[in-house]
């Protein structure tokens, strides 16, 4: 009896049919997952992506599975409704997922064939800084897709929406208003990914302040000072102010040193001793150096060291080798050319001069 019962109720046939098509959908998931993976190992985006969306799948198909059994079951079936927009609510939230997985596996595939840890990552980095602005914009974007479909299957969301769109005018200035950093922030990430004026490692000059870039997210960029301090900045500042990029079509520098002399300093021994320095320094990169007289004063000259690196850490390095060896030359080999304050004049008048000064202390003296 209760057999027959269970037989006749009006669920048994759906619920029954949702047994059978969800192990067929974790069987598809499965082997297809394998043959997809096993076809796509020589090529990195494809596979990169199949991995990433492995999981979120394996939510995926039973749901569309199961979507597709709550359709075909009778309309006038008691909670049918509830059952079918629950699980469509799941479906939306499931592909929204295996979506946003999709497009991070893409990155990792496209800067998998771009490594940047090489010496010369120029290329490297543009495709690093392009890749990840554009996958968190696409994330963002596919959320509040998702998102919005989700609220669109309530009939209430949709009556909030008609009102809401009914006093548009004012509504659209403060939602403006409100969301100006926000749209900011994004067409600036845009802006940011496809002109590049800064990548992922690029050595900037931001605030007085000198660092690399770290990180670039959907709304700020992370510039690690030197000291190991983190500067965040908005991505619109980029766009809005001017800033300074070190490493922006290459990241070879030119560095300077500048030293002060007194006028009876030979250049000739100073020249050989920048050559000496500078082509046994590890730091320099073999381009170019020279030694020339930029500026005179009433007392010193200034002399001004070039070279060149390969980049602006070598490039300080550098800077401080020259510096310390011409300094070391010069207390060396002509110490009496060293900058120094001279005072000179006739010796008789400068004692008589002291005598003067010094007699009233002496009258004090004697009366005491």
């Amino acid at each position: 009896m209760n057999k027959q019962m269970l037989l006749a109720h009006p669920w048994f046939g759906p619920c029954l049919a949702a047994l059978i098509a969800v192990p067929l959908a974790l069987l598809a998931h499965r082997i297809g997952g394998m043959v997809l993976r096993r076809l796509t190992r020589h090529a990195p985006v494809l596979h990169a992506m199949l991995v990433k969306i492995q999981i979120p799948a394996r939510f995926a198909l039973p749901l569309v599975a199961l979507q597709m059994v709550w359709q075909a079951a009778p309309d006038d079936l008691r909670f049918v409704d509830s059952v079918r927009h629950l699980n469509g609510l799941l479906l939306i939230a499931a592909v929204t997922w295996l979506a946003v997985r999709a497009v991070n596996g893409i990155a990792d595939g496209v800067l998998s064939k771009h490594p940047h840890d090489v010496e010369d990552n120029l290329q490297a980095r543009r495709v690093l800084t392009q890749t990840r602005v554009l996958a968190r914009t696409a994330d963002s974007v596919l959320l509040v897709a998702g998102a919005s479909l989700m609220l669109m299957t309530f009939p209430g969301a949709r009556q909030v929406g008609a009102s809401l769109l009914a006093s548009a005018g004012v509504i659209g200035i403060v939602a403006g208003l409100a969301a100006k950093p926000v749209f900011s922030n994004l067409i600036a990430g845009l802006q940011i990914a496809l002109a590049q004026p800064l990548r992922i490692d690029d050595v900037l000059v931001v605030e007085g302040e000198w660092g690399r870039v770290e990180e670039i997210t959907g709304t700020f960029v992370v510039l690690r000072i030197w000291d190991d301090r983190r500067l965040i900045l908005p991505l619109s500042y980029f766009i809005e102010k001017p800033f300074q990029n070190w490493t922006r079509s290459s990241s070879q520098l030119l560095g300077s040193v500048f030293i002060y002399a007194d006028y009876g300093m030979p250049l000739a021994p100073l020249r050989e001793e920048v050559e000496r320095i500078v082509k046994s320094a590890p730091e320099w990169d073999g381009r170019f150096f020279n030694l020339r007289v930029t500026d005179a004063t009433e007392r010193t000259m200034q002399i001004r060291v070039l070279c060149t690196a390969a980049s602006s850490s070598l490039a300080f390095d550098l800077r401080c080798t020259v510096r310390e060896g011409l300094i070391a030359f010069m207390q060396r080999d002509y110490p009496q050319f060293l900058p120094r304050l001279r005072v000179e004049g006739d010796p008789q008048p400068q004692a008589d001069a002291a005598a003067d000064r010094s007699a009233p202390r002496t009258a004090s003296a004697r009366a005491g």
